[in-house]
């Protein structure tokens, strides 16, 4: 078996590189499910997901269900007569009807290493709870969360400065190309899959607000991970008065230090934050309203003088 007949589910930046890979290495790509367009921006204008608009480019049909549930659904699915499913952050969950429809099965790629950091949030939260490495992993998806066997793994080193965004973008190449690899090793017979140990299961739940405000209280090393974790988006944050009342204030880069002092007080002229326990200097910054900034730039049109308390 050569190129396969795929039918390929996704909606986020993360998947189109996935998408791109399959295309280009001359797998048939029969239809692309994905999310339906939503409302975006300031006109809240209604928006494609950047999978479809790659569907589009490539001149893949494009179906958008709200439920895969249903007989007609289940049909329709059907009548693409895939061999095999490539599943990568669809965001819709697939029934047991849907699953067993492809011969070959429905291949998921997931952003860790599982069984470490199942669920929605997995990047985040692996860089949050202050991991060294992470990845992504190839499995055949069964009905539970993540939880089918795993046919193939890469790795990742998260070093001490890498974002969230950083790591998502150098995960979408190597998820990507991990995919490849899996799918030529299916289609030859020879994917071998291991079914996950339920010893060292992470659930990466969804981030919440609460999670994003930074309490100074907690050790530099600890906020050091949530800024880096949360960044670009949605972004640790903290309150800061600049002369017109608090406003939220994003943290986008920090670096370690280990001056000390009253948590949440600016230390120096440098933007030098004392926390709990060490302390941070902010490197990258943005206000309400403005774009993300260098905290030279920031300092240089919003003074926050040495014993400002934030928070």
């Amino acid at each position: 078996m050569s190129g396969l007949r795929i039918v390929f589910m996704g909606t986020p930046d993360f998947a189109v590189p996935t998408l791109s890979a399959l295309v280009g290495h001359g797998h048939e790509i029969a239809a692309c499910y994905t999310r339906a367009p939503a409302p975006a921006g300031r006109g809240m204008a209604l928006r494609l997901s950047p999978v479809h608009e790659a569907a589009n480019r490539f001149g893949i049909p494009v179906l958008t269900p709200s439920t895969l549930k249903t007989d007609e659904a289940v049909a329709e699915f059907k009548s693409y007569e895939a061999d095999v499913a490539v599943v990568v952050a669809y965001g819709m969950i697939l029934p047991k009807t849907i699953l067993d429809v492809p011969q070959l099965g429905c291949l998921n790629l997931h952003a860790s290493l599982l069984p470490r950091w199942r669920g929605a949030a997995p990047i985040q939260r692996a860089i949050m709870a202050g991991d060294s490495e992470t990845g992504v992993a190839v499995m055949k998806m069964a009905e539970g969360l993540d939880t089918g066997p795993v046919g193939m793994i890469e790795n990742l080193i998260i070093t001490p400065n890498l974002t969230a965004g950083e790591a998502h973008d150098r995960l979408s190449i190597l998820g990507a190309d991990l995919m490849i690899r899996a799918i030529a090793a299916l289609s030859r017979g020879g994917l071998t899959f291991i079914e996950q140990s339920e010893v060292g299961v992470e659930y990466a739940k969804k981030l919440t607000n609460d999670e994003c405000r930074i309490d100074w209280s907690q050790s530099a090393a600890h906020i050091h991970n949530q800024v880096r974790g949360l960044s670009p988006f949605p972004g640790a944050f903290t309150m800061a008065d600049f002369g017109k009342g608090p406003e939220r204030l994003k943290i986008l880069r920090t670096d370690l230090l280990h001056e000390s002092g009253q948590p949440g007080h600016v230390l120096d002229e440098h933007l030098t934050i004392a926390c709990g326990t060490g302390s941070l200097r902010i490197s990258e910054l943005q206000r309400a309203g403005s774009k993300p900034m260098s905290a030279k730039e920031f300092l240089r049109g919003s003074p926050l003088a040495v014993g400002t308390v934030i928070g």
